[in-house]
């Protein structure tokens, strides 16, 4: 009797997913780019659990909350921590939030809680190079943005009613997230950053740990090695040929001016300030 060979199976090794979140959020981090990649982990049953390891100022309200739902689809499914190896401010500590636990070097910064609106006022400037702007509107509020002059009182008062709503969001996520009362975490939302040391005096962090901590706890948890599987954007075909010494100067010329332009448009941000007009711009 011919006995038929034994069909050879390939057993795939199981390992923990790292998402880098490094740099300014809807700017170095592209949203629908990440999210993407945040959904590939959800799915990808070789991936047992998910480390974001985080060093970024925060940056764009919006972005912020796309990439915390679906951060937090994850931690459904899968045990989700983050690891926090320079900052993790203002946005970057939202997403942190939908982490399981925190760990953080003694020296990292944490917090930022608040929220910042932008918006340039060009009066004076217009007026020395004799533009004036006519403005027709359908509303008393509808060009209370506008660039060319400066917001009424009545307009200040819409504006602070806005950046309210968003921070109470803003606190109730880290509320839920940290597992702490909401009035524990408004006397700590002030806007001011934190040592990871002192994080850990008021709740916004777990434990002081390095990346090799964070994952193999993280490990523990999803059952796998502690075998990390970066997760990383696709790099475009001039950015593999060239490399990232190359560009790395125009890169940054065109994040300048990404950072200006997003000046001049206003909006709402999750974002430590010293970065509102660039932030990180390299390539990886």
């Amino acid at each position: 009797l011919e006995i038929p060979p034994m069909p050879i199976r390939i057993r795939r090794s199981s390992s923990v997913a790292v998402l880098e979140v490094h740099g300014v959020i809807g700017n170095h981090i592209k949203i629908p780019e990440y999210s993407r990649l945040i959904h590939s982990i959800a799915t990808d049953t070789r991936l047992k659990a998910l480390l974001l390891d985080i060093d970024s100022p925060g940056g764009s309200a919006t972005g912020s909350e796309v990439l915390y739902r679906e951060i937090q689809r994850v931690s459904e499914i899968k045990p989700v921590h983050a690891y926090v190896r320079g900052m993790a401010a203002s946005g970057g500590y939202y997403l942190a939030c939908a982490a399981t636990k925190v760990y953080a070097l003694p020296t990292a910064l944490v917090g930022s809680i608040g929220v910042i609106y932008l918006r340039p006022v060009l009066e004076q400037l217009l007026a020395k190079i004799g533009v004036e702007f006519s403005v027709y509107k359908s509303g008393e509020f509808k060009d209370m943005t506008g660039f060319w002059r400066g917001p009424s009182d009545r307009e200040s008062e819409k504006f602070q009613e806005l950046i309210n709503e968003i921070f109470d969001n803003f606190v109730t996520v880290v509320a839920n997230g940290r597992s702490l009362e909401e009035s524990k975490v408004r006397e700590v939302a002030t806007g001011e950053v934190l040592t990871a040391q002192r994080g850990i005096n008021v709740g916004l962090v777990d434990e002081i740990g390095d990346f090799k901590d964070a994952l193999e706890a993280l490990a523990l948890l999803g059952n796998c090695k502690p075998s990390p599987k970066w997760v990383r954007p696709s790099r475009s075909f001039s950015q593999r040929l060239l490399g990232r010494t190359s560009i790395s100067g125009r890169a940054a010329r065109l994040g300048l001016l990404d950072g200006l332009q997003r000046i001049m448009a206003g909006g709402f941000y999750y974002l430590e300030p010293g970065h509102i007009s660039g932030g990180d711009y390299s390539l990886e």
